[in-house]
């Protein structure tokens, strides 16, 4: 590595922590502790991490509300640990925005593997696919029609057609962005997960496939009818219409 990376091992488990921190200080990671949320944020206001490792079962505010507040806040990676026999965990961490999970009891060699496929992705996030087409203007209006909806990128927040304002999440402004960048080119999950969240698709994930049918009932006409602006293409993908035609 050429500079040193910052981790921050949240887990309310003193041991883990102390382990976590042996282990990575003698792989050159610079490691600060949190045993909650609250000692969480207060660490992210001292410094931002480059990599968050995440316990999910914590007392209090666990790991998945911790992940979905980091995901919608900071740009950093998110590696949940979780236990083996929680699938359920496993998903909805990679939901609501993980980068990766680490099943427990886990070997600290293999967490170090992680750690490291996260970071060189983070470092080496592509923007090739994300790219605007030759023929698009050089300045792009600050708020953009996405569906029934209006899309403020400077602000990154979505409106209906009465003005009131829709709850957006990081990881769907990053979609939505996605999309209009590359109107009416299909996008394999693969191109959509490597730029929003810095990691390739694996069999069975489904948190983009999730994440479009949040967005599809904010932005289509018909939330329960046939897709009009974000269409699935078989064996494909997806592709943002932009007139819904």
């Amino acid at each position: 590595m050429t500079q040193l990376t910052r981790l921050l091992v949240v887990d309310d488990d003193v041991s883990v922590r102390g382990m976590l921190r042996e282990y990575m200080d003698r792989h050159g990671f610079a490691v600060s502790e949190a045993a909650s949320g609250t000692e969480m944020r207060e660490a992210l206001d001292r410094e931002l991490p480059d990599i968050v490792l995440l316990d999910v079962k914590m007392p209090g505010e666990d790991g998945l509300s911790l992940a979905r507040f980091l995901r919608e806040r900071y740009d950093v990676g998110i590696i949940m640990v979780t236990a083996s026999s929680d699938v359920v965990d496993r998903v909805v961490g990679l939901e609501v925005g993980a980068d990766d999970y680490v099943p427990k009891p886990f070997d600290p060699r293999e967490l170090l593997a992680r750690v490291k496929s996260v970071l060189r992705r983070i470092q080496a996030k592509p923007d090739t696919a994300a790219a605007p087409a030759p023929n698009a203007p050089a300045a792009e209006p600050a708020r953009q029609a996405v569906g029934r909806c209006m899309l403020d990128l400077d602000a990154r927040r979505l409106f209906d057609q009465d003005g009131g304002e829709l709850p957006l999440t990081g990881m769907e402004f990053d979609l939505l962005k996605v999309f209009l960048a590359n109107a009416n080119r299909v996008l394999s999950r693969d191109q959509l997960l490597l730029n929003t969240r810095n990691r390739e698709w694996e069999p069975f994930d489904r948190s983009i496939d999730i994440r479009i049918a949040r967005l599809r009932r904010k932005i289509e006409p018909d939330p329960a009818g046939e897709p009009r602006f974000i269409r699935t293409v078989r064996n494909a993908g997806y592709v943002f219409v932009p007139d819904g035609r």
